[in-house]
Order: C-alpha cells, then structure tokens, then sequence
C-alpha cells in the first residue's frame, strides 16, 4: 500500500505541469505570433550564416567582397579552418589547445554550481528553518552585485591560497558567481512541485535524501536542462572571469582569450576569425539542440500557475 503510493504519487505532477504547459502553448500561439516568430528567426540566423559562408572564403574575398556575393565571387577553402586549428603562434597554442581548456572550465564550471544549486533550492522550498525566507532574499539580492566587485578580493584569496592561475580557481570563480541565479531558477521550478507527493513521501517514511534523490530530480529534468543551458552559455562564452583567474596562460586560458587574439594587431585576420568563432560556437548550439526539448518544458513549467 505504501509503495503504490510511493510509485503513483510523482506521476501527478508530470501530468499537472503537461496541462499547464498546454494551457500556456494555446494561449502563445496563433498565426501573427507564428509569422513573427518566422521573420525573428530569420533575421536572427543571417548573421550565423554570414558568419559560417566567411568562414570558408580566403583572405583576399573577405576583405574586398561580402558573403552574400558568394555566387559572383565564388572561391571556398578550408585553409581558414586547418590553420586556426593546427597552428600554433609564437606566444599562444593552435585553437585546439584552447578549446580543451574551455571544456575543462566548462563542464565543471557548470555541473558544481547546477549541484549546490539543486540541494539550496530544496532546501529553500521544502526544508522549514530559521530564517529560511531572509536568506533567501540574501541570495536573490546578490545577483544585482556586480561580479567586478568581487575580482580583486577574490583574486587575493587565490592568490595567497595558491591556487591563482590553476583551473580550480576559475571552477571556484563560476560556481560563486553562478549560484544565485541558479538557485533562484530551481527553486522556482522546485517550490511548484505539489506538497501532496513531498507530504505522502514523508509519510512512507522517506528521508529528505530519499525525498531528494527519488521524487526532486526525476521531477526537476526540465528545469535542470534549462537551467544547464544558462549557465553552460555563460561560462563557455566567458572571457572575463577565466582571463583573470587563469592568468592567460595556453595552459588555462579558454577558448574566448584565442578569438580575442585572432584578429591581429590591425584587425587583418578576419577570415581566422569567422572560422574560429563558428568552432566556439559549434558545440554551444550542439548542448542547445540536444535539450531544446526539455529547455521548452522548463519555460513552460515555470512560467505557469495554477
């Protein structure tokens, strides 16, 4: 009897944020918001592909024709792509090096606030404490701090920590500055979740660990997707957190540092540009589209009540 309950009880709540996601959908969607939606898309992808045609065209056709004359000056290359890729400069590595770096400041940089992020949220929503409300305020109140506040002091730190320069500091970096917005994000999402399964969890007998692990997580997959696009975005695209607490080195430095250099000391190189900034942006959009399905669940989800 209690594990019946156990079992059914969680599947009230996918139902109840599929309703409300329908309810949401037909209230969005008609043919004027299609239409606008169409004319957005396009505008908003001409740049990508302009900037993936450049990327194929040698030196000489970027600087004196634009992409859109592809067909009258028709000259395609993959030099751009071989040579951002494999050659190294006298002070810097090939692109490749530094793409293994942002994965590296990435993938943790994004996985350890997204944790911590997830035990405060339920925390916060489901776990009665003192003075549970004003430290939430507290931590929703610190995302309008400016992260440059805290840079020289908490460069300081790693500096006598000794850690300054090393990729635990900049995983340490992303995490702090990342984690009150993805709290607030969870929580939302997490404090929706009908008390009626928390309630009949707590009666079988469940701990919060088992509450957490068995009925939080599968519930809280949309939102965590979303949550992990934000967040995986602004840390792979960073260049400010990572170049101050990786030093500049090849060693740390990401992928952004390596497309900042690439224009030259003039700006001359524009088509090592094009071409590295299509490989930074290649597995953004791969992450995007992966969990694009459960990206339009989360927004849905949190964005309805009732």
């Amino acid at each position: 009897m209690t594990t019946s309950a156990t079992i059914e009880s969680p599947d009230l709540a996918p139902a109840t944020i599929s309703v409300k996601a329908s309810k949401a959908k037909k209230k969005l969607t008609s043919r004027a918001a299609t239409i606008a939606a169409i004319v957005i898309a396009v505008f908003w992808t001409i740049p990508t592909f302009g900037l993936f045609v450049s990327s194929f065209r040698p030196a000489e056709l970027i600087t004196t024709t634009g992409w859109w004359t592809i067909f009258q000056n028709w000259g395609l290359t993959f030099d751009n792509y071989a040579e951002v890729l494999t050659k190294s400069g006298a002070s810097s590595a090939n692109l490749g090096v530094y793409f293994v770096n942002s994965l590296i400041i990435t993938i943790p940089g994004t996985l350890f606030p997204m944790v911590l992020a997830l035990m405060a949220a339920y925390a916060f929503a489901w776990i009665p404490f003192k003075g549970r409300d004003i430290i939430f305020i507290v931590v929703f109140a610190l995302q309008v701090v400016p992260l440059q506040l805290a840079l020289v002091p908490l460069l300081q730190i790693f500096s006598a920590s000794g850690i300054a320069g090393t990729f635990p500091a900049v995983w340490i970096a992303h995490t702090i500055f990342g984690l009150p917005l993805t709290i607030f994000l969870l929580h939302n999402f997490i404090s929706e979740i009908p008390g009626e399964v928390i309630e009949a969890a707590k009666v079988d007998g469940a701990s919060h660990t088992q509450v957490f692990f068995r009925i939080i997580l599968p519930l809280t997959v949309p939102a965590i997707a979303s949550v992990f696009i934000f967040q995986f975005l602004w840390v792979w695209n960073d260049l400010l957190v990572a170049l101050v607490f990786s030093g500049g080195t090849s060693d740390v430095a990401p992928l952004t540092l390596r497309l900042a250099q690439m224009t030259g000391t003039l700006g001359s190189s524009w088509q090592l540009l094009t071409a590295g900034a299509f490989v930074a942006i290649a597995l953004p959009l791969v992450v995007f589209f992966s969990l694009q399905r459960f990206f339009v669940r989360g927004l849905l989800a949190g964005s309805t009540k009732g």
